[in-house]
């Protein structure tokens, strides 16, 4: 399988919560970002013969704000390129902004067969908390007219934020499962160094949700889910059968993906090694044609650590018997004999899957497993 992620870094603004590799909307020169990205997919494709692209993600940033022509014209590339498998999946994530709403019918005329919307929260005070430059009846409205547009709609919701009870979680979660979409993300809100949250968190100005709230509002999403028709098939990852993120999936079952646009990472196997590939991370870097993407060989140890660190936040785990590489590394089967006994793994000699309990730690399972 075979994947392709297309990194837009610009954003209307940026999020306090928010590390990743995005800036401040600036004039587009689309010829410019055209040339771009058609080379790095070109120089890809070169590398990957005879394979077909089963997904094609637009990321960011927000992408939905990209020339929607240089969207088609990514498209029109990847088909070109690699050709598509059957019934692609083609996502593109947007903020449920009046202004983006607009061009939805557009994006999907030019292809986009998936919408992630990044809605956050159905709450204006926490909207405004999270820096975000839409309101919930924007977000409802939004939502609905995806709904009509897109064979498949997506959003995201933030829990777990500073003074949210419980109660406040379940009613929101509630509304948000009424609105008919068939597939959910929702996140804990998390620290990351270097954002505005972590400098305002620093200074004392507000207190992270404690421990044990964001345990019982991880376990009552998975209850509401579930009795909505969209259980978790992953940590955060919510779906009706068959609404499962096909590009995510390449992600956690440690498929291939090609990752292009400023800063975008890749998972390539070429010429029977494993590579991580990076591109420059400022746009004017990766604007300009003089460099040729990071390629890093993995060591079977660094296979082992991305392959479980993915695998078991899927429901159904990864594949492991008993012949993988895992077991040559010092000790293993007697932490993975532990950690079963203690409730939060589970093995059948074929698939390894954390329990219900060891996904509500799975970065503690991790490092005492690896």
């Amino acid at each position: 399988m075979l994947g392709v992620y297309v990194h837009w870094p610009y954003c209307a603004r940026i999020c306090p919560y928010c590390d990743f590799n995005v800036y401040k909307t600036r004039a587009v020169d689309e010829e410019a970002w055209a040339n771009a990205l058609l080379r790095d997919l070109g120089y890809w494709a070169a590398r990957t013969p005879n394979r077909r692209l089963d997904s094609l993600y637009f990321g960011g940033g927000t992408p939905s704000l990209a020339p929607v022509r240089l969207v088609e014209r990514v498209i029109d590339a990847c088909a070109r390129l690699w050709g598509f498998d059957r019934n692609p999946e083609i996502t593109i994530e947007a903020n449920p902004t009046d202004a983006e709403r607009a061009r939805f019918a557009d994006l999907a005329a030019a292809g986009v067969n998936r919408l992630s919307l990044g809605v956050q929260s159905l709450r204006d005070e926490a909207l405004a908390f999270l820096g975000r430059n839409h309101a919930a009846d924007g977000a409802r409205r939004a939502i609905a007219t995806a709904g009509t547009v897109f064979e498949r709609t997506t959003f995201d919701l933030i829990y777990a934020r500073p003074d949210q009870s419980l109660d406040d979680w379940r009613a929101e979660l509630g509304e948000a499962l009424a609105l008919g979409v068939s597939h959910l993300s929702l996140y804990q809100l998390t620290i990351e160094p270097g954002t505005a949250f972590d400098a305002q968190v620093a200074a004392g100005r507000w207190t992270p949700a404690d421990d044990a709230l964001c345990a019982d509002a991880f376990d009552l999403s998975q209850e509401m889910t579930a009795a909505a028709g969209l259980p978790a098939y992953e940590i955060s990852n919510h779906a009706a059968p068959g609404a499962q993120s096909r590009h995510n999936r390449l992600y956690w079952t440690y498929q291939d993906y090609i990752g292009v646009g400023p800063g975008a990472h890749g998972r390539v196997s070429s010429g029977g090694a494993r590579l991580a590939t990076q591109t420059p991370r400022r746009p004017q870097d990766y604007l300009a044609a003089d460099w040729t993407p990071t390629q890093t060989p993995l060591s079977e140890d660094d296979q082992t650590v991305e392959r479980f660190s993915f695998g078991l936040r899927l429901h159904e785990g990864m594949p492991l018997d008993e012949k993988d590489p895992f077991f040559s590394r010092n000790g293993a089967r007697e932490r993975l004999d532990r950690l079963i006994a203690d409730g939060l793994l589970s093995w059948d000699g074929r698939r390894l899957a954390a329990t219900t309990r060891g996904r509500r730690l799975l970065n503690a399972v991790l490092c005492e497993l690896l």
